[in-house]
């Protein structure tokens, strides 16, 4: 590479939101070890796990230390390749789930495995690729308890569905046939509609509040991506085995999860941890060449405006997926 430094954001301790971030001169990784790849950045995407670390929320395990250079989200160019590196080679376009632990997103140059890294084709922008990783798995994984429903159509409800993980959640599941109910503000009803949503309900409305879909149907499934809503809420709704995904669990799905399963409760809150897999992010992205899953951006920022597209992640309101550009 010509230069031995590149421009990174980093914090250096626990909390701060966007203000903590700082922009510094770090050494470019360039010596990958057995099964790494160095890859130039062209696109990275913000989730919300990423500021949820700087709170502190997965202390002592994460950052592994500081100061830490975050994001998980990336697309790019492969620049190098360790030992053992088969399906890469310089020069390939890629997109990649960075290990959380290492951290490297919002950096001209990361880290990534080859075990969860994709190639890139040319129909897909860097940018669209750089929203898929974290947030399109997680939609993906939470919908393999589809396969749990046979013998009709399956029923789902999607909350916060104008979201990161919710707009591929919608668009997965009606790929898979299922009935979809979905929950947004009212300014987005008409893009989840477009995503493929059967019913749409605003979240602000008694209606939407209450989950019940305009249909009548009970939800086998229901892909729980806003935060706030109490197990109560769900369970009139669910069919007599529906299950709730909880993508961001806290303490309390820890909780209704395990005196579930003591009490063999047909109905269940299910907390998601996830599992990335690089034969599931190769399935998403040929669904994206062939036009069937796309990303939506909510907005882009230089790599040197990093703090704000941090901001605007925290504030919680963005529809689709917040990428940085270096």
């Amino acid at each position: 590479m010509a230069d031995d430094f590149m421009h990174a954001v980093q914090y250096d301790a626990y909390g701060g939101g966007a203000a903590a971030l700082k922009h510094r001169k770090v050494g470019v990784p360039s010596d990958p070890k057995k099964d790494e790849l160095v890859v130039k950045v062209e696109a990275a995407s913000i989730n919300p796990f990423d500021w949820k670390v700087q709170k502190g929320m997965l202390r002592p395990l994460l950052p592994s230390k500081f100061p830490f250079i975050p994001g998980t989200d990336v697309a790019g160019e492969v620049v190098a390749v360790g030992v053992g590196v088969n399906k890469f080679k310089a020069g390939d376009k890629v997109l990649a789930m960075i290990n959380p632990f290492n951290g490297g997103g919002l950096a001209e140059f990361s880290i990534v495995k080859e075990s969860i890294t994709a190639h890139r084709p040319p129909e897909i922008s860097a940018s669209e690729a750089a929203g898929l990783p974290v947030a399109g798995l997680t939609a993906h994984q939470a919908l393999t308890h589809l396969d749990e429903v046979s013998g009709r159509q399956p029923n789902i409800l999607v909350t916060a569905a104008s979201g990161g993980v919710g707009h591929y959640a919608v668009q997965l599941a009606k790929l898979q046939n299922a009935h979809v109910t979905a929950t947004c503000g009212a300014r987005n009803i008409e893009l989840v509609k477009c995503l493929g949503a059967d019913e749409v309900l605003d979240y602000t409305t008694p209606d939407g509040a209450s989950l019940s879909s305009p249909s009548q149907r009970k939800y086998d499934i229901v892909v729980h991506c806003a935060t706030g809503i109490p197990w109560s809420r769900f369970e009139p709704n669910l069919s007599p085995r529906g299950k709730v995904i909880d993508i961001t669990p806290g303490l309390g799905t820890l909780l209704s999860y395990g005196l579930q399963k003591v009490s063999f409760s047909k109905k269940k809150l299910v907390p998601l941890l996830l599992n990335p897999k690089g034969k599931d992010l190769e399935y998403l992205v040929k669904l994206m060449k062939e036009g069937k899953l796309k990303t939506v951006i909510d907005s882009k920022y230089p790599l040197s405006e990093a703090e704000k597209a941090w901001a605007k992640s925290i504030e919680g309101h963005a529809t689709g997926k917040i990428i940085v550009e270096p």
